[in-house]
């Protein structure tokens, strides 16, 4: 049996949160585009090798990574960072509970530059999160401020993080999400070389538990087969100095 090295706890990247020997950090360029795209990342998720907020701070040019950190010792409420927002925008906060996106998707329709903020924590934690921006549009709307909208994704197609079950097959990761979003906005360039990221992280997570035949099922349904192969190759043959 293929020996898992995560398992065994050998160190981890500060970067990609996996083992020197596949470390994905500077295999694929940074993506660049214009949306602003903040994510709010529960501060037990931050460091789960599984977290894909933490893989679309460091793959994406100009995201921004905020921590929720409630302390259950506090009587203190938690609050959001108050550099979630970015002033000027208008901002979507995508939840499965959100409202559905409509036509508004075309930059015609929005008066201002879009933010997407998005939730990575399991359900509870994104749920407790959603309680402070639901909270966040309601003082928004009251001062007149620019409103704060959560919105949701249309249905797709199951979600590909085969490294951590999804509460329903139809909830996506916070990268796919944000994959799905670029695509609505017709950010086709970004939505691509941004999925190629994931789909990365996740092959080589898979990889570092030992599970060989799960990653190579996973590649057959890829696209990194044909975008990357020689990182790919790189990647199977590499041992850390």
């Amino acid at each position: 049996m293929a020996r898992s090295v995560v398992l065994a706890g050998t160190g981890r990247c500060d970067g990609c949160r996996l083992p020197p020997r596949w470390c994905v950090c500077g295999a694929l360029p940074k993506v660049d585009t214009d949306l602003a795209v903040d994510i709010l990342i529960h501060r037990r998720e931050q460091w789960r090798p599984s977290s894909t907020g933490s893989l679309l701070a460091r793959a994406l040019c100009g995201a921004r990574l905020h921590v929720h950190r409630p302390d259950p010792s506090s009587r203190v409420s938690p609050v959001l960072p108050a550099t979630l927002f970015r002033p000027g925008h208008e901002y979507w906060v995508l939840h499965p509970q959100g409202e559905p996106i409509g036509a508004e998707t075309r930059p015609a329709c929005r008066p201002r530059p879009l933010e997407v903020v998005l939730l990575d924590g399991n359900w509870r934690e994104a749920g407790e999160m959603l309680r402070l921006v639901n909270a966040a549009a309601a003082t928004a709307a009251r001062e007149g401020a620019a409103p704060i909208r959560v919105v949701r994704l249309p249905a797709s197609a199951p979600g590909r993080l085969w490294i951590r079950e999804a509460p329903a097959p139809e909830q996506l990761s916070t990268a796919e999400a944000c994959v799905a979003i670029l695509d609505l906005l017709e950010l086709a360039s970004a939505a691509e070389q941004l999925r190629l990221h994931f789909e990365l992280h996740v092959w080589a997570t898979l990889r570092a538990r030992g599970k060989v035949a799960r990653a190579e099922a996973f590649l057959r349904e890829s696209p990194l087969p044909a975008a990357i192969p020689a990182t790919l190759a790189a990647l199977e043959t590499r041992r850390p100095a």
